[in-house]
């Protein structure tokens, strides 16, 4: 069962009730939502000039939603932390979020890599229809307020164009969003302020980021920004389980980028962590048998160049070629057992993680063991986390939405129980000095 039905309780219980949401962002939006809806006064904040700015980012090549792929896979993949978010998504799946969607109006469809995006793939559409809702729920938004913390009388302090501005709310849901792309408002600012509250935060890492390759000048001067397609890479987990995954990904300027390398980051620096280096191996043609790939480069190529030969024979060319002659010595050319065993193992040596900010997502955040079930501080009583400013990651995929909608969902819902369950009193959090 899931609560992805409006929440009515009777309005007038909540009417005097305020809550502040700390972040536009889709966490911050839905457990907006959750509480205008059960007539809750709703103030949003956010430090820009509008909502929902990395949203609409990732909306840019197609508003990638959810994964329509089997739910007993789908909460698989966060990893270390699916324990912490399978009872949050339990409530808020990708069925009943495609039908939330649906109900503000938009149509979604499963593409051919069970990827659900919305008819039109834009974001922009539904973020402007989601906005008319809340606004219509009384949902007061308050651009350009950059949150401080809180002042030595409990009060929220934040910093605006006008000057500093100092509110109280009966409670507080943070959705500040991790540490990559500040220039979208996700700068990790909030990390020291929780941490100064006794609030147990872990450092922010890149996620779903590309790594840096000592490339030759020459190979970085003609391949850079050019797509390796049809590839797959093998490495070793950070518990030593093998990994094989097929795709594509993107020579950087730097090393490797791309949804293939981005499936993989999380293991790959870790294990950057742990050892320094990860070494990947690539399949440049993970559509042959190692024999068949043998039999082609072993045939006689008379006077052509070996180039001319590999593209002949195996239609091995381009950036595929230029890779093969970076990562191989010169004398394994002349071996066609050599050269065959090369097309189908290429190890390739990562050095770390490219910076935090330039990371689709990060790793990192408020600690689970730091809340309680519906994701309110223990040092905090009434303050609420959600999105990803909590310890956890993804991959790409509609995997990172998914818990952002489901965990804002989640702390709306469980301030609306806290505020019942504290009817005559205010958050202690907010009344004290800061520990």
């Amino acid at each position: 069962m899931n609560d992805a039905a409006p929440l009515h309780p009777a309005r007038s219980k909540n009417a005097a009730r305020s809550v502040a949401v700390i972040g536009g962002g889709p966490a911050g939006l839905m457990a907006a939502e959750v509480l205008a809806q059960a007539g809750v006064q709703v103030d949003l904040y956010d430090a820009m000039p509008s909502v929902g700015r990395k949203f609409l980012l990732a909306g840019k090549g197609g508003m990638n939603i959810t994964h329509a792929e089997p739910y007993i896979d789908f909460v698989t993949r966060y990893r270390e932390r699916r324990q912490h978010i399978k009872p949050l998504l339990d409530r808020f799946p990708p069925d009943a979020l495609r039908a939330w969607i649906g109900a503000l109006g938009i149509d979604t469809f499963v593409g051919s890599s069970n990827r659900v995006f919305p008819r039109d793939m834009k974001a922009a559409p539904l973020l402007r229809t989601w906005l008319h809702r809340l606004r219509e729920n009384g949902v007061r938004l308050h651009m350009r307020h950059r949150w401080t913390g809180w002042g030595d009388d409990g009060m929220l302090c934040f910093a605006t164009p006008a000057g500093e501005t100092r509110v109280r709310r009966d409670a507080v849901i943070l959705a500040l969003g991790g540490g990559s792309w500040a220039r979208l408002g996700s700068d990790g600012a909030w990390t020291g302020l929780l941490q100064r509250h006794g609030v147990d935060v872990a450092p922010l890492r890149p996620a779903n980021c590309g790594f840096d390759v000592a490339w030759s000048e020459h190979f970085r001067t003609r391949f850079a920004g050019q797509p390796l397609k049809s590839v797959a890479v093998t490495c070793t987990d950070t518990d030593r389980s093998v990994v094989h995954k097929q795709g594509e990904f993107v020579i950087g300027e730097h090393g490797v980028e791309g949804s293939l390398i981005y499936a993989l980051s999380a293991a790959l620096r870790d294990t950057i962590a742990a050892d320094g280096s990860a070494r990947i191996m690539l399949d440049l043609m993970p559509g042959w048998s190692a024999q068949r790939v043998l039999e082609q480069v072993s045939h006689p190529r008379g006077a052509r160049s070996l180039s001319s030969h590999l593209q002949s024979r195996l239609s091995l060319q381009g950036v595929k070629t230029g890779l093969l002659r970076e990562l191989s010595d010169a004398a394994d050319f002349h071996h066609p057992a050599t050269l065959a065993a090369r097309i189908k193992a290429l190890p390739l040596t990562l050095t770390a993680p490219r910076p935090l900010d330039e990371a689709i997502s990060s790793a990192g955040g408020v600690r689970f063991e730091a809340m309680d079930a519906g994701l309110m501080l223990h040092a905090m009583p009434g303050v609420f986390c959600a999105g990803e400013m909590l310890d956890w990651e993804a991959p790409t995929g509609g995997y990172l939405l998914s818990a952002c909608f489901a965990t804002g969902r989640a702390a709306g819902a469980a301030a609306l129980e806290w505020l019942s369950d504290n009817a005559l009193a205010a958050p202690a959090a907010l009344d004290g000095e800061p520990t």
